[in-house]
């Protein structure tokens, strides 16, 4: 296990102590999966002989986020998803100030599941159409001005790339990243107007935890947000795209479309925001020449973007 990743088991044991007295600490694992925070998976038995796992995130420091508001903003979404009874685990525990965890972060119940990334899903179709779903009945809690005090603006977050006065490097240095940027800049202040809801943000296949052919868990709310829900439909999206699955992303507009009773507005302007965050890291998201089919797949989804805008 990576150090760096890796929960000291004295921490391990405070967290333990709190939650469940008396429980005996078995193993500290690192999940697959585990992007962008420090992630543990925390297994103990308890006096009857049961087992009890719970999930440990720490927050690294990225950009100028304050670990702090990252921790109370995911561990109060779980709570709003959990009232809401989305699939999302239990928050169980927070720490905004890092004295127990050392560094901000929050405690959340297990959840069994697997992700479907890196391998196409044996049913596309039956796979988009329950994520769909799902995504529908995220988007079906309204944010008012409780909500709105612990999340971010999310179209601000989406069209972050939008924030200075010229094309930022990486879309400069993508070919058709500048021309995008001004068009983008064209359109953002003529886009219609739509009652703000609960938005994920990074709505991929590495968020969502599968068992037994059903979502388990939708994870990774630290950029929990409230805007327009269309982003999160075009960046899921983008992803099946990615994934060769051209087809099913066309099931899961449908699917979402039917689940809401209502045709989707801003689709193309969200789909072009959702292509800049490849253009951030050509290699990692694989949509740079040297792989072929994803990179044909990318260009034809932000062509077809365009023509919807």
């Amino acid at each position: 296990m990576n150090n760096e990743a890796a929960l000291p088991e004295h921490i391990a044991h405070k967290v333990l102590s709190m939650l469940a007295p008396d429980s005996e600490l078995i193993s500290i694992a690192v999940p697959d999966g585990s992007f962008s925070n420090y992630t543990n998976i925390v297994t103990a038995k308890l006096k009857d002989g049961s087992l009890y796992k719970i999930v440990v995130r720490r927050y690294k420091v990225f950009g100028d986020y304050d670990r702090g508001e990252k921790a109370v903003r995911e561990y109060k979404t779980f709570k709003l998803l959990n009232q809401h009874q989305i699939p999302a685990p239990e928050a169980l525990y927070l720490d905004e100030t890092g004295e127990v965890l050392e560094i901000p972060g929050m405690v959340s119940k297990f959840m069994d599941g697997k992700l479907i990334m890196d391998t196409a899903p044996a049913d596309p179709f039956d796979w988009a159409s329950k994520l769909a779903k799902t995504l529908a009945k995220i988007h079906s809690i309204s944010c008012g001005e409780e909500e709105e005090k612990f999340l971010l603006e999310g179209n601000s977050q989406a069209t972050w790339f939008l924030n200075k006065g010229e094309p930022p490097s990486y879309m400069q240095d993508y070919a058709g990243g500048a021309e995008l940027w001004y068009l983008m800049k064209k359109l953002y202040p003529q886009i219609e107007s739509v009652s703000p809801t609960l938005m994920h943000i990074d709505y991929w296949s590495g968020n969502i935890l599968w068992h037994e052919d059903e979502i388990s868990a939708v994870i990774d709310w630290e950029e929990a947000s409230y805007g327009d829900p269309a982003y999160d439909v075009a960046y899921a999206r983008l992803n099946m795209t990615l994934m060769s699955l051209p087809e099913a992303a066309e099931e899961f507009l449908r699917v979402y479309e039917s689940e809401t009773g209502r045709k989707i507005k801003n689709l193309g302007f969200w789909e072009l925001a959702a292509c800049v965050r490849p253009m951030t890291d050509p290699v990692d998201w694989r949509v740079n020449g040297i792989y072929g089919q994803n990179t044909s797949n990318f260009l034809q989804f932000m062509e077809d973007a365009k023509k919807k805008v």
